[in-house]
């Protein structure tokens, strides 16, 4: 029997400034109404510091989901959206349940707190926005704030998605009574006929949005180091004024001759240019899941990276890669040991494309998520 899907999400595709969330939820979206599902979203016209070139209020069809972009009257991160909230009271007990993305923004706290007045079965997912790592910067005191007028009620109201064993343990520490499940991301991977070619010096490749909590820096002063130097590949987009700052960090490190910026890099791209770097390198201090890691292995590229990234259990398990810590002179080492054992390298060859599409299977995940929406 279909159900009635509601997701409220800050910023919905084409905002692809935002990162691996806009990927992620579109394909819930998209996967969940090819299932066929009854799904809505409720988003807002937010794409940076720009808008989107929609008509606010007005409901497209975005590859198969219905979606409303309403108008936002202040800009990134405080933005509100009454409009938004006015439809949502009027709708909202339509629908089966109310799937709610990321938190610390008004836009979701105050349609939870529509939804749970109005009685409409929630499911959470933070997208991260829980972890020690966003509860400590940034706006500490506005969060506190929050909390006490009645942020964590909202949230005790809500059954919550964690995508990681280790975002599950942050919501569990952030609200110790709270329930919740675990399901992967849902993640694009398409036909992809993997073929190797050698590159003539070692290629390491970030590929995320450029940001401080991606640990770039981090990775720079690492390479910085080695004997041997690698090719550094810079694939993103960010705050300009950051990247220019990076810029200028690898000038002061010395590989600035040696690190190349490739810029945003679209779906059939970025496949691309992971299946010709010999590593992925995300350094994180905070990173719930970790898209790119999956895209990286689906195209037999080995990774590296940080504890704090919710997928280095899995890299571990299956031998993937190097999980390292943020401390620099681990990541040395970890780099050091990847531009040397040949044999890992074969292995996630391999094995890493195959497993990442048993693991990661859409097909799978849709009916996993189908399943909670219908229970608990």
């Amino acid at each position: 029997m279909a159900i009635k899907i509601l997701h409220i999400v800050p910023s919905y595709k084409p905002a692809w400034v935002y990162g691996g969330t806009i990927e992620s939820v579109a394909r819930l979206c998209e996967g969940t109404a090819y299932a066929g599902m009854y799904v809505k979203v409720f988003t807002t016209t937010a794409n940076g510091a720009s808008e989107l070139d929609v008509i606010p209020g007005k409901e497209y069809t975005v590859d198969g989901v219905q979606v409303t972009y309403f108008k936002r009257i202040f800009k990134d991160p405080y933005y509100i959206s009454p409009a938004l909230w006015k439809q949502l009271y009027r709708e909202c007990k339509n629908y089966d349940v109310v799937h709610i993305h990321s938190w610390w923004n008004m836009i979701v706290i105050v349609a939870a707190f529509i939804c749970k007045t109005k009685k409409v079965k929630m499911v959470f997912s933070p997208h991260g926005m829980m972890s020690n790592y966003i509860l400590q910067n940034s706006n500490i005191s506005l969060k506190r704030i929050i909390n006490k007028i009645g942020g964590k009620k909202i949230l005790k109201a809500t059954r919550f998605h964690a995508t990681s064993n280790d975002e599950y343990a942050e919501c569990k520490n952030f609200i110790q009574s709270w329930t919740g499940f675990i399901i992967p991301n849902i993640v694009w991977l398409p036909s992809l006929k993997i073929f190797k070619t050698p590159n003539s010096i070692f290629t390491v490749l970030f590929l995320s949005r450029i940001h401080p909590k991606k640990g770039i820096e981090l990775l720079m002063k690492a390479i910085s180091g080695l004997h041997g130097r690698p090719l550094l590949k810079i694939a993103g987009s960010g705050d300009e004024n950051y990247i220019e700052k990076l810029k200028q960090y690898a000038q002061e490190l010395g590989i600035n001759e040696t690190t190349e910026w490739l810029g945003w890099q679209d779906r059939e791209q970025k496949f691309d240019v992971l299946m010709h770097a010999d590593l992925l390198a995300l350094t994180s201090y905070n990173e719930n899941f970790g898209n790119v890691v999956v895209e990286s292995l689906y195209t037999a590229t080995p990774v590296l990276i940080s504890k704090e990234v919710g997928l280095h259990s899995f890299v571990e398990e299956h031998d993937l890669g190097w999980v390292c810590s943020t401390d620099i002179n681990d990541i040395n080492l970890k780099l050091t040991e990847a531009m040397n054992d040949k044999m890992k390298n074969l292995h996630v060859a391999a094995a890493g494309h195959s497993l990442v599409k048993s693991t990661f299977s859409e097909e799978s995940l849709v009916s996993q998520y189908l399943h909670q929406y219908t229970t608990g």
